[in-house]
């Protein structure tokens, strides 16, 4: 059903009106107010927060956002910057590949395009880890090009708008297209953001607040009784479950044994415990020659497209050990905070006391 009963300009003028009045104050983000004293968004302040906010949320990137901004300022210092240095102080917040796609970005931009993003549409998609949606939100805030940004929350607020039926995915290619009508020549940027904070704060996935909604009167789905179960999701299928172990060995003088995983593939380019491959098998041989003990306990976690167990198991070695993987890190070197969290998990459980505690001789 297709039933808003204003005409696109007057529901993009509803918009604005209440954005100007409620838009969310965002780090990275230059408010209605700052616009119209002819501030202007920075592009590169704009790209850095829409890397870090695929698939995560507002809370979970502010603290990272912030990091990142005081060390490395611009583009051409994060081009600069060490790949470990920004792959250590991106651990913990997921999706690596993006981590190790933004240093490519950065360089190039840096290297190709003089150290400024470009503000043509197309040379943003050819540019490394920018797919459809994030040039689009550059083009739009960065820029004020008329692009139609389409996330999470803005296709929850025009299938609700527009009571649209048909489960996601299969709706996207409809809910765009009634999204780009919506879409106004000017202040597309605010336009975009606005949709973004409606549905982040108003037309929210459970017990939305249509009574104060600036789009209650013209939305079909509030009429309908229907905004609640809206947008419809096809079923998901279940996650698989899948095994492997990692080894944590100590030198005598504290040393911990760590290894870089290679480039590509999850966790890429971040630093974690040598281990097995994960999959139905969890046994490989250890990276040093060793009386490995099983810990008690176990890691679980769980990724985009699958649940993991991991067995950790823990070892003591001599000075003068030769690893077959991975280097020992002195603990004047060692973070923590640089694993990834599924790593973190492991280290958390040796930390706990389990390592000395009765464990399982290999």
């Amino acid at each position: 059903m297709r039933d808003a009963t204003a005409d696109p300009a007057a529901l993009s003028a509803a918009l604005l009106d209440w954005y100007d009045r409620h838009a969310r104050a965002l780090p990275w983000r230059v408010g209605p107010a700052e616009r119209k004293a002819g501030v202007r968004p920075d592009p590169y302040r704009v790209w850095l927060s829409e890397i870090m906010l695929q698939q995560t949320t507002v809370a979970a990137v502010t603290a990272y956002f912030h990091r990142f901004t005081r060390l490395w300022p611009s583009v051409d210092a994060l081009a600069a910057a060490e790949d470990g240095a920004v792959m250590g102080e991106w651990a913990g917040l997921g999706y690596y590949a993006r981590a190790r796609n933004l240093l490519k970005c950065a360089r190039v931009v840096t290297g190709e395009h003089g150290g400024v993003f470009p503000d043509d549409h197309a040379a943003l998609l050819a540019l490394p880890g920018i797919g459809p949606y994030t040039a689009a939100t550059i083009s739009a805030i960065a820029f004020d090009r008329p692009e139609t940004v389409m996330d999470g929350n803005v296709e929850r607020v025009v299938s609700r708008l527009y009571d649209i039926h048909t489960p996601l995915p299969a709706a996207k290619p409809e809910l765009h297209a009634l999204a780009r009508a919506l879409t106004p020549a000017q202040r597309p940027g605010d336009h975009a953001q606005a949709m973004m904070d409606l549905g982040a704060t108003i037309c929210t996935p459970r017990s939305p607040a249509c009574g104060i909604c600036p789009l209650r009167d013209p939305c079909a789905a509030r009429a309908a009784g229907t905004a609640p179960l809206l947008p419809r999701k096809a079923e998901k299928k279940a996650k698989p479950v899948r095994q492997g172990s990692v080894y944590i060995a100590r030198r005598a003088d504290g040393a911990l044994l760590l290894e870089r995983r290679p480039d590509k593939g999850l966790l890429g380019g971040m630093l974690g415990w040598p281990g097995s491959d994960w999959g139905e098998r969890v046994e490989e041989a250890p990276p040093v020659a060793a009386q490995w003990q099983v810990l008690p306990g176990e890691v679980r976690h769980t990724f985009t497209h699958f649940h993991l167990i991991l067995q950790v198991r823990h070892a003591e070695v001599e000075a003068g050990s030769a690893p077959e993987r991975g280097a020992f890190l002195g603990q004047d070197a060692f973070r923590p905070s640089d694993l990834p969290t599924v790593m973190r998990k492991a280290y958390d459980l040796w930390r706990s006391g389990a390592a000395h505690g009765p464990g399982r001789a290999d």
